[in-house]
């Protein structure tokens, strides 16, 4: 699956809604509904429902005015998951989380979760999904300037969300 694919649903659905965007100052999750292809998050298609939740949002510059690092701490969104196949849904209540994301000169990115987050793999990312899972504790990634996630460390709880709606 492409890079733009995965900006197209898994960064709308679960970057905006508890990662926030790279904004200074309060940040509100927006309220929205989207359905993620079979393939792509579960081997099903995955309706998410987001609502509520709010962070704050700082944004670190160099000398030049670069963005080098930015930081999401507060509440997530509220998450429900769907199986749109069996209608099956699991329900997430938004909990507290920060994402500390590094950005390289080169275009890639290093991304640390802290607290309660939700991580889609795609079938391109390392390792290979696709999945939905809920980490409580700690996740690092790199991602790449193609998108391609690969999972660098992690520690703490999961819960594999795709297995539950199956």
């Amino acid at each position: 699956m492409a890079g733009h694919h995965r900006a197209q649903w898994a960064t709308a659905a679960v970057a905006a809604a508890l990662i926030s965007v790279a904004v200074p100052g309060p940040a509100f999750a927006a309220e929205f509904d989207l359905v993620v292809p079979a393939g792509a998050a579960c081997d099903f298609e995955l309706g998410v429902t987001v609502s509520g939740g709010s962070l704050i949002t700082r944004e670190f510059t160099d000398s030049d005015g670069n963005t080098v690092r930015t930081l999401a701490a507060g509440r997530g969104s509220d998450l429900t998951f769907t199986n749109v196949a069996t209608d099956a849904t699991v329900s997430l209540k938004g909990n507290g989380s920060v994402t500390s994301t590094t950005f390289h000169p080169d275009g890639s990115l290093t991304v640390r979760l802290t607290g309660h987050n939700v991580l889609i793999l795609f079938p391109t990312d390392v390792p290979a999904g696709p999945s939905t899972t809920l980490h409580v504790g700690q996740v690092t990634y790199d991602v790449d300037v193609d998108e391609v996630f690969t999972i660098t460390g992690s520690s703490g709880r999961t819960r594999d969300i795709c297995d539950e709606l199956s």
